[in-house]
């Protein structure tokens, strides 16, 4: 595969799919990169991830059918990269997607030339953005943030603060999918 998988992670609440809706507005309408939808077990609420909906056997069904190039389950639920994405990858896209943190041995290993991009907040930043969701309670937000994600992440990893404005971080997101678009031009 020609192309570049750009796997975003962090913490809920850290801005992942701001990034990521900062850098399709900018970038995908060049044709360079994809911007993945994942399918998540639980109904889409338009405000904060956008994602594909599947109830659990259906997307059972669907990982027996091939239809994801990965999967994994967090937080009670499933998710899912859907197969097509390789399609965008032959073509020589770059390909982004929001990736559990957990998954990045397994990404690695199916994608060796992976790019991740870890997405930090302050703490204060992040405990507010989930109250602003509004579908944890206080207690379930002190459990998220207290609980402690082993960081498997290779050296490579780039890291972006999105505690301030999405502009700044959103720009350096930018900068490096462009970077990266230009790199498989050059290839």
């Amino acid at each position: 595969m020609s192309g570049t998988f750009v796997a975003v992670v962090g913490p809920s609440g850290a801005g992942k799919d701001s990034l990521m809706n900062f850098a399709r507005e900018r970038l995908e309408p060049s044709g360079l990169i994809h911007v993945v939808r994942r399918v998540v077990t639980r109904q889409a609420d338009g405000d904060s991830e956008d994602h594909d909906s599947l109830d659990e056997a259906a997307f059972a069904q669907a990982e027996r059918d091939g239809a994801f190039a990965l999967t994994w389950g967090a937080h009670g639920l499933r998710y899912g990269l859907p197969i097509g994405l390789e399609d965008d990858l032959s073509a020589g896209r770059i390909v982004v997607a929001n990736l559990s943190r957990a998954m990045i041995p397994q990404l690695i290993e199916r994608y060796a030339d992976a790019v991740v991009v870890a997405v930090s907040a302050k703490r204060e930043v992040i405990e507010q953005r989930l109250a602003d969701r509004g579908r944890e309670t206080a207690q379930s937000i002190q459990n998220r943030m207290e609980r402690r994600v082993s960081d498997r992440l290779p050296a490579s990893t780039i890291r972006i603060d999105n505690s301030g404005a999405l502009e700044v971080a959103g720009m350096q997101f930018v900068a490096l999918l462009e970077d990266l678009a230009r790199q498989a031009r050059r290839a």
